[in-house]
């Protein structure tokens, strides 16, 4: 179209038109409907504090054993708070607070099996919390595990060594400590909906409060 001798520029608008800056909206819109899924992958794993935990569990379980040991004779215990406290050295065969003991192969199995287990799950691990738990029991099942193997009366049947003792309580280690506080860490964390990758699931009252926020 020409004006007083002028030549227009003026060019109908093409959506095709490569010049034409890139619509963002789109991509706006994807960013702000991102799933949980993917805020949660993108997380950092947590499989080296996981590592991390279990070797400190492990070194201070083998550490106070072997000083147990060293130290304590069977039978002469040592008192710390009175006779409600004390170091008492005991051969456990059966699993942690003196349980099963006539079943000591078939719990190193099992031992075996949660060794495995937390390895596989913690090879995706990024909830630190999980990270803590897993590496809880990671290192209290390796602890009793070795004792197992290395300890008489031999392989698969070695009997563990036990030596805290509280009151009426069954004498227990590090390691059993460890799995305990572990495993009720790991309970709570699924009750309250926490997950090994981080996210955390919504009850249905959440999601129906989010629904009526919603519609507002």
């Amino acid at each position: 179209m020409r004006h007083n001798g002028e030549v227009s520029d003026d060019r109908p608008t093409d959506s095709n038109d490569p010049e034409k800056p890139a619509d963002t909206s789109a991509a706006n819109d994807e960013s702000s409907t991102e799933s949980p899924l993917d805020a949660g992958e993108r997380r950092p794993l947590r499989t080296r504090m996981l590592i991390l935990i279990a070797a400190v569990v492990l070194a201070l379980d083998l550490a106070t054993k072997i000083a147990v040991v060293a130290w304590i004779k069977p039978g002469d215990p040592v008192e710390l708070i009175g006779d409600v406290v004390t170091l008492r050295l005991v051969r456990n065969p059966g699993a942690a607070f003196s349980m099963a003991t006539g079943m000591t192969w078939l719990l190193t199995v099992v031992a075996v099996c949660v060794v495995i287990g937390v390895i596989r799950i913690g090879r995706t691990l990024r909830s630190p919390w999980w990270a803590l738990g897993l590496g809880l029991v990671l290192g209290g099942a390796l602890g009793n595990l070795i004792d197992r193997f290395f300890r008489a009366p031999g392989p698969l049947q070695g009997h563990v060594v036990d030596f805290v003792s509280v009151g009426w309580w069954p004498v227990f280690n590090v390691a059993d400590s460890s799995i305990v506080c572990g495993a009720i860490l790991l309970v709570a964390l699924s009750l309250f909906g926490f997950e090994p990758n981080g996210r955390r699931t919504h009850s249905k009252r959440d999601d129906a409060k989010s629904a009526s926020a919603a519609d507002k």
